[in-house]
């Protein structure tokens, strides 16, 4: 297929190279200059690379990201033509996602949204898992291109439906990897050892997918991004919005909004978002790490 990539960040850059192994014609464009893709066409805007695409493919970091692409100077809305299909694996508000497809309709153009969950390490191995909102047509459509970056596709209903899902898991794993971090920290304090702690946590009903992933890279130290803190922040302010708008109170979402903001002004906003430990160590005064760490 032809598809234009527009973003090339942690997530984005790998996702458009797997594209291009499989064989299909891409063309890129990024933010910042200075990005490429071996195999794929450099654009010099996201109207240059929209034009003639069958599929426009947006990966960037938010919704005001998104809304300039689209709709801004030398945006993609300038070469829109009937029957492409825009989608959108940003992590965005919902509600914009849904005034975006409507927007675009005029134009004889779908939308679908397909945020995506499995960070950095799934999208260069090509396992993603996509979240989509979006007709069913439009979907099958787009098979060949989910089967070239990920591993599995859930469709969560009508456009916008992709990305309302997508903030709930995001929630989820703020507040399971909260939890996590805590325990740790209290585990230090009172001399437990975290390399001992974490076979108990395994054998038991707190394991966690979150846990078995982020458990290797804590007890090593490593918080180089993965998915940085600063987005999971974004999500966990889209969360808190859409709760807003929906009239629904997140209690515990909102406190761990508060260790984030935090931990962003800690100068840790780059680090991945399991560095909000780091934060609560230091009010400890303790260091939780692995023998490998020691």
């Amino acid at each position: 297929m032809r598809v234009a990539f527009l973003g090339l960040g942690i997530m984005g850059r790998p996702m458009a190279s797997n594209l291009v192994k499989a064989g299909h014609e891409v063309t890129v464009w990024n933010r910042t200059a200075g990005k490429d893709v071996e195999g794929a066409r450099s654009a010099t805007s996201p109207a240059d690379a929209a034009r003639g695409a069958e599929v426009i493919w947006l990966c960037v970091s938010d919704t005001k990201a998104v809304e300039s692409i689209l709709f801004g100077p030398q945006g993609v809305h300038e070469s829109l033509a009937e029957g492409q299909i825009i989608l959108d694996s940003s992590t965005i508000a919902p509600s914009a996602t849904r005034r975006f497809a409507e927007r675009v309709a005029a134009k004889g153009v779908q939308y679908v949204d397909a945020p995506v969950t499995g960070s950095k390490i799934a999208a260069e191995a090509g396992t993603l898992i996509f979240i989509v909102g979006g007709d069913e047509a439009a979907i099958e459509r787009l098979k060949p291109l989910f089967a070239a970056t990920g591993k599995k596709i859930f469709r969560m209903g009508e456009t916008g439906k992709g990305e309302a899902a997508k903030l709930v898991m995001n929630l989820q794993i703020a507040l399971i990897y909260e939890g996590f971090a805590e325990a740790l920290t209290l585990a230090t304090k009172l001399g437990v050892d975290a390399e001992t702690l974490l076979p108990l946590i395994e054998a038991s009903m707190v394991r966690s997918g979150v846990v078995d992933y982020k458990a290797p890279f804590v007890l090593k130290r490593d918080f180089s991004a993965n998915f940085p803190l600063r987005l999971m922040l974004k999500d966990i302010r889209l969360a808190l919005e859409a709760a807003k708008e929906a009239r629904v109170k997140l209690p515990g979402l909102e406190t761990v909004e508060e260790i984030y903001d935090m931990a962003a002004e800690d100068g840790h906003e780059d680090l991945d978002y399991a560095a909000t430990l780091t934060l609560l160590e230091k009010w400890a005064g303790v260091e939780v790490k692995g023998a490998s760490a020691a």
